[in-house]
């Protein structure tokens, strides 16, 4: 859409870097046609590696789900390296492609070494439409994960940090109708996320044999029961 015009208004959501994609000039001044609301930082993919390790302290190799086709991958690959090393843990970064190879490339994975691993999964359009069978086959290995959306959590996932997608989405069809009145995406400044949500699920917990720690527990935003 950016390539195609330049003057109809063009309202985003859930995108990580507008700037470094060439879609706005900065944030507090879009410059052109296109507006919106960012969604992680990529420093948001050390949280989530470090929330892992804490739920699961014993763990030490960690898989990174990701789509290799997604540009913000090696942003969030590289503070994922730089966190892995502070915090003692190895991590092994995994593409996934297609749907049929989501079994294959876990169970690789899990069933290579002993020690004590886990899953991290990027927040990806893929992986939020296989995200069932992610879910199944982390539960399959009884590997804890973290994912980034909360419907992962609520789809049986251990836990997950993240946006309201649907918060994000009601700010942007605000940002809709502030056009269509007449006013310049350009004078609408990109915002980012105010608020992440933290979602526990104590069921999948135990069946991990996990025990959530209690300042874990207390700072979690909902806990699925």
């Amino acid at each position: 859409m950016h390539k195609a015009t330049r003057a109809i208004p063009i309202v985003f959501a859930n995108i990580t870097d507008p700037v470094g994609a060439g879609f706005v000039t900065s944030l507090s001044h879009p410059g052109e046609n296109i507006t919106g609301f960012t969604t992680f930082e990529y420093t948001t993919a050390g949280k989530w590696l470090e929330l892992l390790k804490e739920i699961a302290p014993s763990l030490s190799r960690v898989a990174i789900l990701y789509n290799p086709n997604n540009p913000q991958t090696p942003g969030r690959l590289s503070v994922l390296n730089t966190v892995a090393s502070r915090i003692d843990v190895q991590i092994t970064a995994t593409a996934i492609r297609e749907a049929a190879e989501i079994g294959g490339a876990i169970s690789t994975f899990a069933a290579h070494e002993a020690t004590p691993s886990g899953l991290l999964v990027l927040p990806d359009s893929f992986a939020f439409v296989n995200r069932e069978s992610i879910i199944s086959f982390a539960a399959k290995w009884h590997l804890p994960a973290v994912y980034p959306f909360r419907v992962y959590t609520m789809s049986g996932g251990l836990m997950s940090y993240g946006i309201d997608l649907i918060e994000q989405h009601r700010h942007a069809a605000e940002y809709v109708a502030r056009t269509l009145k007449g006013e310049k995406p350009s004078d609408l400044p990109v915002q980012a996320p105010t608020k992440y949500e933290l979602v526990i699920n104590r069921m999948t917990a135990k069946a991990l044999g996990l025990t959530i720690p209690p300042l874990l527990l207390a700072t979690a935003d909902e806990v699925i029961e």
